[in-house]
């Protein structure tokens, strides 16, 4: 391995995170689309070279999850552990490959979250302040008048709103607003995609300062983690959900007594925070860098945001009340694990939102993985088995078109990386589909089983059926991190096993040898016939 690649492994972990999933609900497509998007990239950095640490979870306290255990006659942690097993066997399914497992109600998580409140209390980030205000339980949080519409009511959007009085624990959340503000101008790689910096800083702009409620009075909520000065209180939801993104990378662990955590200073900050675009505002891009910021970490070490769309139905969001709400397992049932992670992300551009659409679920499955990859894989090792008994030949013969296949590949390793490495994933697959479009041209351009009629084209015949293998062989290794099982099948087809280590920079024409032997082909992506609608 060249030097360079040995410098990567010393560099800091690449650090992906995602949003914890709430536990008041069951997995939908969204949920599966930012998972699968960060599994992507985890998988995708580690075939660069770098080492990953790639962190998921699930959020497990608050109000939602309180009442909804009360309304089934169990514990708050009874229901939540019967639905993160759900979220766990799902990601399970879809190959999801995590290295760390946030759960907000694990004993380690709550004292550092303890830990964290202690240190802003001494650090005079906190107070206590009586109010009255009106009380969103979906969002559980107090709203303002600027959530109220013309009328004077509160949205849909807010569930049940209730007017309370109350003490409660303050965060100065409105001392950092200005820094917040020069920071995320000074820092345009904070959020991506960049658009979504603008929405942020009107975000500031019209919150005027307003402190952070963070707790909530153990009378009207229990299920939380107590604050560790005054045991009236639990915390605010989102407070301890977003020290989780630090409290699992190993902060304070001396402090809070946590054995066997990572080290934090090889992990943070985060290389990627992969969040969608409805927990940017507030939480993501105000609460979470101004508490950072308040607990004492400095510019270089607040996180980056990566931001997604949302997978909508013929243009509107999916919601329980519009019955549209897609459930990822059926959808996996029907089109295959490996078929849903490409559709995912083949039709939606990161960042923005895409209509989930059954139409295009079957192109992307039976036209290009099926039609596509899996029929020039089933063709090319068939004629290979048919003619030469499987076993490979480097031939001296070489033309035109032979050249152009082997510069496509050569030319398409770089732009794909590019893609990649700015997570524009469906531009990534687009550049590999121009490999499997050309192999499949190649194969009626040269037509093997014409040359296999004539003795006189052997050499010629070899090289077809060496390049189809050499081509195949490069793109299971660049689509490993989007379909990686079905990758995994065809180097298995192959013959070839990825050596420990190996990078996309190890990718050379020529990694298949002279005399090499291919298996047998079995369908990749069998083709799937599903019902017509009346």
């Amino acid at each position: 391995m060249p030097a360079v690649f040995t410098f990567l492994f010393l560099m800091k972990p690449y650090y992906i995170t995602t949003a914890i999933d709430y536990t008041n609900a069951a997995p939908h497509i969204g949920h599966a689309y930012e998972k699968v998007l960060a599994d992507v990239m985890a998988r995708f950095q580690r075939l660069t070279g770098r080492e990953v640490y790639f962190l998921t979870g699930v959020d497990q306290h608050g109000q939602k999850v309180q009442k909804s255990a009360e309304k089934m006659g169990i514990s708050p942690q009874e229901f939540v552990d019967g639905v993160t097993e759900k979220f766990t066997a799902l990601w399970s399914r879809l190959g999801v490959d995590y290295d760390g497992w946030a759960a907000t109600t694990d004993e380690k998580h709550k004292r550092v979250v303890q830990a964290a409140l202690q240190k802003l209390k001494d650090c005079g980030q906190l107070y206590t302040a009586k109010t009255k205000g009106f009380y969103s339980e979906r969002a559980e949080q107090f709203l303002t008048d600027k959530e109220r519409l013309e009328d004077g009511t509160f949205g849909e959007e807010w569930g049940t709103v209730t007017e309370i009085e109350e003490e409660n624990w303050y965060f100065k959340l409105g001392e950092h607003v200005e820094w917040l503000r020069a920071f995320i101008q000074s820092h345009p790689d904070f959020i991506t995609p960049a658009f979504r910096t603008a929405d942020v800083l009107n975000a500031l702009e019209n919150s005027g300062g307003q402190d952070l409620c963070i707790s909530r009075p153990v009378e009207r909520l229990s299920w939380g983690i107590p604050l560790p000065f005054d045991e009236r209180f639990v915390n605010y939801v989102w407070f301890d959900a977003l020290v989780n993104y630090i409290s699992f990378a190993g902060y304070l662990s001396e402090e809070a007594g946590n054995a066997d955590m990572p080290v934090f200073a090889r992990l943070w900050p985060a290389d990627a925070h992969v969040i969608g675009k409805d927990i940017l505002i507030p939480a993501h891009a105000i609460y979470w860098p101004i508490m950072l910021h308040a607990l004492g970490f400095s510019d270089e070490e607040m996180p980056k945001l990566i931001v997604h769309g949302w997978w909508n139905i013929r243009g509107k969001k999916m919601s329980k009340s519009l019955g549209n709400v897609v459930d990822p397992q059926n959808v996996s049932d029907i089109f295959t694990p490996e078929g849903l992670r490409f559709y995912l992300m083949r039709d939606m551009a990161t960042g923005y939102d895409a209509d989930l659409s059954e139409e295009r679920m079957e192109i992307a499955y039976n036209k290009e993985l099926a039609g596509g990859l899996g029929n020039l894989l089933n063709r090319s090792l068939s004629m290979a088995q048919k003619y030469r008994s499987g076993v490979l030949a480097v031939s001296a013969y070489d033309d035109e078109i032979h050249q152009a296949l082997r510069q496509t590949v050569a030319d398409t390793v770089p732009r794909y990386l590019e893609k990649m490495q700015t997570w524009q994933i469906h531009q990534g697959i687009e550049e590999v589909w121009k490999i499997v479009f050309q192999a499949n041209q190649f194969v009626d351009l040269t037509a093997p089983f014409k040359l296999a009629k004539d003795s006189e084209q052997a050499a010629r015949l070899d090289s077809v059926l060496y390049h189809l293998a050499e081509t195949l062989l490069h793109v299971s290794v660049l689509l490993t991190p989007i379909i990686p099982q079905a990758c995994a099948k065809m180097r298995e087809q192959i013959g070839w096993v990825m050596p420990e280590g190996f990078t996309f920079a190890d990718l050379h024409w020529g990694l298949l040898k002279d005399g090499h032997q291919l298996n047998q082909p079995v369908p990749l992506f069998p083709r799937l016939e599903l019902p017509v609608a009346e």
